[in-house]
């Protein structure tokens, strides 16, 4: 419904402004000079207006973690379209780079045609429009921008308000959405992070784009200039009564007024992580995992969080601009806050050498917190019946819902509604599991004491393994802990066959909302997805599926 509504307006501004340009009697002669490339260029105008007010928003976390705390009363629903900002951010990009391209386009020819026009290429009409100059005996105002022989249209390009504009407008766009695709985010992140600030300087020229006020309309006069009658008599303007010479004047601009509230907005969020990044930060433990895998755990004073939130970190030694985001792995109930930082680029790369290097009982580098921030995970909690599936270092979040499970069972909390829970992680190395290995075997026995044994239901996956692997197993198979993790619960080698999962949650929870929560690889969503709307029952007193997955 979101999508459509947008895509609509979309199409509503552009028609709207594509009739207005191309049929509105006040850009009649302006038409004359520049024919459908006037309209061709209006239109996109609109809708780029209109997306540049839009594509801050989704990028606000703040605002977004405040509209989710205020959505709790109106259904998960509603909340988990928070959860999509960044596919709409993106579509809101796509759409502006759609835009630019017609606009760019049309407004080239627009000035060729005023080009060719001031040297009268296009009859008379179009030359007598093209000669009017300002006068302030005759109060004119001119339609044509170009004022000489000797200006070329690269030479208007490169030499007004909305040229330089325009032309710097277009070369930050292109940098930015070039810099975003997905082999440059994932391998080159800092080249995508210093690139996308080039949005200042987008932002920028598109508030002083308008002001060269380049497209001009006829004016209203006293007596009033009848364009059906006197376009085809250009040299009795001025003498016949009828025919006062006509005046133009460009529009006022309007972009500025689109865009300055998410500007403000956006500004205010930078403000407040400003005043985050100067709040301390201390640390309490810093361990360093199996697998290039830092756990840190720090304190702030007043910091505040839910199971499955993330916060941005910045470590000013490494770069004072750069942020990260990073899910918490601890629980709202412990006095600290914690995350696993798995090596995948210059920056932890940087941070764990670090740490690997700080001498015994030393201080960690000075830390920035910015956050936390909600995600779908917050939800776990709303669902009688929760699959968890994490892949990798995509674990962490599911590692915050398991403490805190532990927490309330430990105090019994009467508000925990959920009443199974399946956990799958999929992990490429058996080391990986040791990360939260202990997590799984505290749990494991406090639901054997408990005699709750149903209600966790966890399985683990090794992705990455050889035939050694198998062999060491056969050869251990009669023990009664797993050889990776020391747990009851044996690792199984592959993939999980998901729609044997499916298949038995439905069996065991025939009249149940279950919620799917997924951190990992986008493949590995799409197919959860499916399988989620496959495995619904259409009668909604029987078990339904809803997708969940981590965006950052």
């Amino acid at each position: 419904v979101i999508f459509v509504v947008w895509m609509g307006i979309n199409i509503f501004l552009f028609v709207y402004y594509y009739l207005f340009y191309d049929q509105g009697p006040q850009f009649e002669y302006t038409r004359e000079l520049l024919g459908s490339a006037l309209p061709w260029a209006r239109a996109p105008a609109a809708v780029l207006n209109f997306n540049c007010m839009l594509i801050l928003l989704p990028v606000c976390r703040n605002l977004l973690s405040l509209l989710r705390g205020s959505f709790i009363c109106c259904g998960r629903t509603m909340r988990k379209q928070l959860d999509k900002n960044l596919t709409f951010h993106k579509l809101v990009a796509y759409m502006i780079a759609l835009m630019t391209a017609v606009h760019t386009v049309a407004h080239l020819l627009n000035a060729e045609w005023y080009t060719n026009s001031f040297q009268g290429q296009y009859g008379p009409l179009a030359g007598n429009l093209s000669m009017l100059d300002d006068s302030s005996e005759l109060k004119t105002t001119y339609l044509n921008p170009v004022r000489s022989n000797s200006t070329t249209p690269t030479l208007l390009v490169f030499t007004t308000i909305a040229g330089l504009t325009g032309v710097v407008i277009t070369l930050a766009l292109i940098l930015m959405i070039t810099s975003s695709m997905e082999v440059i985010r994932r391998s080159y992140y800092e080249v995508f992070w210093y690139t996308h600030h080039l949005f200042i300087i987008f932002f920028a020229g598109l508030v002083f784009h308008g002001a060269g006020r380049i497209v001009r309309s006829q004016q209203v006069t006293d007596p009033p200039h009848n364009t059906s009658f006197c376009e085809d008599q250009p040299e009795n303007w001025g003498k016949n009564p009828e025919c006062p010479i006509p005046q133009f004047a460009g529009g006022f601009p309007q972009t500025w007024m689109w865009v300055i509230g998410p500007m403000i907005i956006y500004l205010c969020e930078r403000l407040l992580r400003f005043i985050r990044y100067m709040q301390p930060v201390s640390y309490r433990k810093i361990v360093i995992r199996p697998s290039k895998v830092l756990e840190l755990q720090l304190v702030k004073p007043g910091f505040k969080m839910a199971v499955g939130q993330y916060v941005f970190l910045n470590c000013p030694a490494i770069s004072q601009l750069e942020w990260h985001p990073f899910t918490m792995t601890s629980a709202p109930e412990e006095d600290f806050f914690s995350v696993h930082i798995r090596s995948v680029g210059d920056w932890t790369e940087d941070l764990i050498k670090m740490v690997e290097n700080l001498p015994e009982g030393g201080q960690g580098p000075k830390m920035a917190v910015d956050g936390p921030f909600g995600t779908a995970s917050e939800d776990v909690f709303d669902y009688e019946v929760s699959m968890l599936v994490g892949a990798g270092i995509g674990v962490t979040p599911f590692a915050s819902i398991l403490k805190s499970i532990w927490y309330k069972f430990k105090d019994s909390d009467p508000k925990l509604r959920t009443k199974r829970i399946y956990f799958y992680w999929l992990c490429r190395e058996t080391y990986a599991f040791e990360w939260f290995a202990d997590l799984l075997q505290v749990l494991e026995k406090e639901m054997e004491e408990r005699g709750m044994r149903d209600f966790l239901t966890y399985k683990l996956y090794l992705t990455g393994w050889d035939q050694s692997h198998v062999n060491h197993a056969m050869v251990h198979f009669d023990k009664d802990t797993d050889i990776n993790t020391g747990l009851k619960q044996k690792t199984s080698y592959g993939r999980p066959n998901w729609d044997k999962e499916f298949e038995q949650v439905r069996q065991e929870n025939p009249s149940s909302v279950v919620g799917t929560f997924l951190c990992g690889p986008q493949a590995l969503a799409k197919d959860l997805e499916k399988k989620c709307v496959k495995y619904s029952e259409v009668d909604p007193r029987k078990t339904k599926f809803y997708f969940n997955k981590e965006n950052f």
